[in-house]
């Protein structure tokens, strides 16, 4: 850590870190450090209150400084503290002062303004590099008067009267949800974010649109609820988006996945399927949010199990499909191909989307250290979520089962979670 007071350093700390576990192969090759150097470091928990002592009441700037910053929080929060510190990322302001460049990565953003990296890959080398860097682009910009117009929202203006702008700056950086109102504190939006006090900020800042214009005038008030589990946030915020209808959110008002792809049966019994919009009382196989989204997914089902181009609505003819003409098609657009056959693959399609058990619960991060968010799915559909000690027994669903509390299932919340694990790793699934 260099403590800089915007001209020169005033101040430093360096220290290798114990990191209680084996030090990667790679990693050893990248930065030199092994096992045997950090050996007798200090662990983290004996330099933490170091780094919030020098850190205080200061801006932490980085070179992609999100990913050095949640590194340092997420360290902090297995100690049960909550790390929160204003950060500027250098490659941000790079591409703002200088830009042009074809790569803003710290070797070649240094190389392009003549500074020199010594011990690159190591935590001193490198952030004297970001020091150096971060003088040059303060050189650069001689009003000064956006520099840090990211970081703090006293910086906006023409913002509501009501708007507690210390509200704001006291939001946290964490996984969640957070609720935007009016002056008569009418809900007008809800959102998710992976940062909770970044999202609501850059409400302040866009105005790309009327709608953003609008709505960013109209927020007299905020609050949040931390959810941990980046799946919860995206349930509660389609759970509260149904329930209250807020005005700016006019796209989630609408059926946020409109077109299904549905399956059938034809004349010869073959089982055929079809995009169309979505119906009420109708249950599609899967849902998309535009039509596009729909023929790609079923051109894909195609393609990995063999289906026929005609039997799945995606080529019209009298006779035979296009595949089937040049040998990618076994010939059931034409009855060639024995039903029992075609409809084994056409059942293992749709089975690709389901969910991957009947009877589960999804076991997720939670909203501090020590605890586990827990996510419920009951004969294939959502039953609710909750929270729990991790001294909680997470084989017993009994025990489980106690500490969900229990929402609606739907059409939007079931495409949510499978898409959510489709795209992404959880903790762990229990079966039961």
């Amino acid at each position: 850590m260099i403590v800089h007071d915007g001209s020169k350093i005033i101040d430093e700390f360096t220290s290798l870190v114990n990191p209680e576990k084996p030090i990667p192969y790679f990693i050893t090759r990248l930065t030199g450090i092994s096992n045997e150097m950090v050996a007798d470091a200090p662990k983290f928990f004996e330099i933490a209150k170091k780094i919030i002592e020098i850190t205080s009441g200061k801006i932490i700037v980085a070179h992609n400084s999100s990913f050095d910053y949640n590194f340092i929080r997420d360290e902090f929060k297995s100690l049960g503290y909550d790390f929160k510190r204003k950060h500027i990322c250098t490659v941000k302001l790079s591409r703002k002062l200088i830009p042009g460049h074809r790569s803003y990565n710290l070797d070649n953003i240094c190389r392009e303004v003549g500074i020199e990296i010594q011990d690159r890959h190591r935590a001193a080398g490198d952030a004297y590099a970001t020091a150096k860097l971060f003088e040059h682009l303060i050189s650069l910009n001689q009003n000064g008067k956006d520099l840090f117009s990211e970081l703090k929202i006293s910086a906006l203006s023409n913002l509501h009267p009501k708007l507690d702008k210390t509200k704001i700056e006291d939001l946290p950086e964490d996984t969640g949800v957070y609720y935007l109102y009016d002056e008569k504190q009418q809900l007008i939006y809800v959102g998710k974010s992976k940062n909770i006090y970044s999202r609501v900020l850059s409400h302040f800042g866009n105005l790309k649109t009327r709608k953003s214009q609008n709505m960013r005038d109209m927020i007299a008030d905020v609050s949040y609820e931390v959810t941990g589990s980046e799946l919860i946030a995206l349930l509660i915020e389609s759970d509260q988006i149904k329930k209250n209808k807020p005005l700016f959110n006019r796209l989630q008002k609408r059926i946020s996945f409109p077109w299904g792809i549905y399956d059938y049966t034809d004349q010869f019994g073959y089982i055929c399927f079809k995009i169309q919009r979505v119906e009420n009382n109708v249950k599609p196989i899967g849902t998309y949010p535009n039509f596009y989204n729909a023929r790609e997914a079923m051109e894909q089902m195609v393609e990995k199990f063999q289906l026929c181009q005609k039997l799945c609505g995606l080529y019209e003819s009298v006779g035979a499909c296009f595949h089937y003409s040049i040998m990618q098609c076994s010939g059931a657009c034409i009855q060639k191909e024995p039903v029992n056959i075609y409809n084994q693959r056409a059942e293992d399609a749709i089975r690709r989307f389901e969910l991957p058990h009947l009877n589960f619960f999804i076991i997720d991060k939670g909203r501090h250290y020590g605890e586990r968010a827990i996510i419920k799915v009951e004969n294939s559909r959502y039953a609710g979520f909750g929270f729990a000690d991790t001294s909680l027994s997470f084989s017993d669903p009994e025990s489980l089962d106690s500490c969900i509390k229990k929402y609606h299932d739907n059409r939007d919340v079931q495409q949510i979670i499978r898409n959510f694990l489709k795209r992404n790793k959880v903790e762990k699934i229990i079966t039961y």
